[in-house]
């Protein structure tokens, strides 16, 4: 689990943001606070992977207490989720070393996209491993925009279709997607071929001693 801590002044936006970060796979809240001293105190006491951090804060901005973060939490990464809008602020943010910046407001599909790129990258940087320069260029590369999905899909119905993919520790066929994620199986069909021609599935054939090889799907 990545686990992450969020510093939002607002109560209301963090149980919201809170919220949202419970419904991605991979990801578990271990903190939730509202200033600048309490932020650093945090990282320092729960060393989380990851931190969401709110630009204004009362007493200081985020961007302000970047580097006593650092120094608290060596190891931690910080995507900046804000309602600033300012050119500086954006490149201030870069300069402290965020891996990502949201503005606020946003949809639950906005935070999940950029929290699965960092899922991505994060484990294939993991320590020890040797980075490949595929894994180079999806660390600095920005998260695609998603294309509209085809007539027919829906959005949460995906989102539950890779949750269960991601979720399996094999591939899996058409039939047990549906079985896992209650819908029929043309309809789990449909939407794994989606993922894979996204290119977030890869497709396995599996041969059988006659007739046509089973299309089985993984995640990528």
């Amino acid at each position: 689990m990545i686990e992450v801590l969020i510093v939002d002044d607002d109560y209301m936006v963090a149980k919201i943001h809170e919220g949202f970060v419970a419904r991605c796979a991979g990801f578990e809240v271990v903190g939730v606070v509202h200033d600048p001293a309490a932020a650093v105190a945090a990282a320092e006491r729960l060393q989380p992977d990851l931190v969401l951090l709110d630009v204004y804060l009362p007493g200081a901005t985020g961007l302000d207490i970047l580097g006593r973060l650092r120094e608290a939490a060596p190891d931690m990464d910080v995507i900046v989720v804000t309602a600033a809008r300012e050119a500086e602020t954006v490149k201030r943010a870069v300069r402290g070393g965020a891996v990502q910046y949201l503005m606020k407001p946003f949809a639950f599909a906005d935070l999940q996209q950029r929290l699965q790129h960092y899922r991505e990258t994060h484990r294939a940087l993991s320590p020890g491993a040797e980075a490949a320069q595929t894994d180079v260029d999806r660390l600095f590369a920005t998260p695609k925009v998603s294309a509209p999905l085809p007539k027919g899909l829906s959005t949460e119905t995906l989102q539950l279709v890779e949750q269960v993919l991601t979720a399996s520790a094999r591939d899996l066929s058409a039939a047990e997607a549906a079985e896992l994620s209650g819908i029929s199986r043309v309809s789990a069909r449909r939407y794994l071929e989606h993922l894979a021609e996204a290119g977030k599935a890869e497709v396995r054939l599996r041969y059988g001693e006659v007739g046509r090889p089973e299309r089985r799907y993984a995640r990528r």
